[in-house]
């Protein structure tokens, strides 16, 4: 209990107040009750305010686990012994969202509690001067829409001034960086290419680099770690959807994903960012893990992020993911699949994360895939036949398609009657060659 540790050291150094005279030279009590009274007043505040805010966040965010089948995962935020020696005096950006937390871990006989706190707040209550946040898409909160327009803010429970790093801003100027000295990133990543955290992380690595503020990278798992699938991005097709010769599942976590953008070279002009990664304690890429924040509005669930990146490829078609109901990214469909063949329906409405999705208010036919076992290669079998079932219709893709695939050899795959094994067939060499190229920047096995 990391938090839990960090109090006991503050009585222990009380009780070493009142016993050091016990050995050696005897101190004079009149001398030593000055401090001693600092020390317990200052203890007893801090241990009120941890209690505090303990039961005010348990009541948010506090969780369960089993103590028996728990693994133990310790994130990069939860590592403060590590980080917070290097922003101690510094003036801080921080580049987060509502996956951005610490956790305390209290544990019981028969349980374990998990209780969070934002890396903000953590920061903060830590006397340390965070001048800026800086916030991905969906924001600071995670709340809205993909592609939806974040703007700038103040974070109302610390004042501190919010930067949207979406939208025409994708990358912090030199203005936004001016009065920063070191930049803290921590953002839960779910493993697809066209995942925009990412992106967003290049371009924070890139700015930072350009002028010379140092970047800290605090890890966290990634959901799709255990399996590198799908085609390699092009050049010609970079967008913020995909900035990287990577495939469309790259295998990593976000702190190896720094390490091997800064390594490549892959930064304007190869510039080189000053990168520190803090990794994480007891992880593997084959671990299982459950996020307790969805990272994303349109992501809730296990389920969902398991089957984002092979159903994220219908978001550049005429068919529905699922936005707009409470089973994003776990359904599909749309109202020109034939029934027969598609006997899940559905109707999307706006929602959180969804204001005007796809088919709005019109049934569609489609398959339930929430009962689908774990997904441990990219699944491209549903989007043919969906191809298929549409009478191969000349407008099922459009142009966002190619960007989400990083190539057009995939459309025209897929529209001149490729199987799904003959497409996975072209995929093998160069899976294996950028498998070699990521060995140099893993950190976990």
């Amino acid at each position: 209990m990391q938090f839990t540790l960090f109090k006991n050291i503050v009585f222990i150094t009380i009780f070493s107040a009142f016993s050091c005279g016990n050995a050696g030279q005897k101190l004079e009590l009149s001398s030593v009750e000055p401090e001693v009274e600092s020390l317990k007043t200052k203890a007893a505040n801090e241990l009120i305010t941890h209690v505090s805010q303990t039961a005010d966040t348990t009541k948010r965010f506090g969780r369960k686990i089993d103590s028996k089948s728990a693994t133990h995962i310790y994130t990069g935020a939860n590592q403060w012994q590590q980080y917070m020696p290097l922003l101690e005096g510094k003036k801080l950006g921080i580049v987060a969202n509502q996956t951005s937390v610490v956790n305390d871990t209290l544990e019981y006989p028969d349980e374990i509690r998990i209780v969070d706190f934002h890396l903000v707040d953590f920061i903060v209550d830590f006397e340390n001067h965070v001048t800026k946040v800086f916030a991905p898409e969906h924001g600071f909160r995670g709340k809205a829409d993909a592609g939806e327009l974040v703007k700038d803010g103040i974070d109302t429970k610390t004042g501190v001034p919010i930067i949207s790093l979406y939208g025409k801003n994708k990358k912090p100027s030199a203005a936004q960086l001016a009065d920063i000295e070191v930049m803290v990133f921590d953002i839960q990543d779910v493993g697809a290419r066209f995942y925009t955290y990412i992106s967003t992380l290049h371009y924070v690595m890139e700015a930072c680099a350009e002028l010379g503020i140092p970047v800290i990278v605090l890890d966290r798992p990634n959901p799709n770690g255990h399996y590198i699938d799908g085609p390699i991005l092009e050049p010609e097709h970079k967008s913020f959807v995909g900035m990287h010769p990577v495939p469309a599942v790259h295998g990593m976590t976000i702190g190896e994903y720094a390490q091997m953008i800064n390594g490549q070279g892959w930064l304007n002009n190869k510039i080189k960012c000053e990168l520190t990664v803090i990794p994480m304690q007891n992880y593997t890429h084959d671990t299982p893990y459950s996020l307790p924040i969805k990272p994303s509005p349109n992501l809730p669930n296990d389920i969902a992020i398991n089957l984002y990146p092979s159903l994220c490829f219908f978001e550049g078609t005429l068919v529905s993911a699922g936005r707009g109901t409470e089973n994003q990214f776990q359904v599909f469909g749309a109202p020109s699949l034939p029934t027969e063949f598609y006997p899940y329906t559905f109707t999307p409405q706006a929602n959180e994360g969804a204001k005007h999705p796809k088919f709005k208010g019109e049934r569609c036919n489609g398959l339930d895939l929430t009962r689908t076992p774990k997904n441990n290669r990219l699944n491209l079998e549903w989007l043919i036949e969906a191809y298929v079932a549409n009478g191969r219709r000349p407008d099922f893709f459009n142009k966002f398609f190619t960007k989400l695939a990083g190539t057009e050899r995939l459309k025209w795959q897929i529209e001149n009657r490729y199987t799904y094994s003959e497409i996975r067939k072209e995929w093998i060499r160069p899976l294996a060659e950028y498998d070699s190229m990521r060995q140099a920047y893993l950190i976990y096995k």
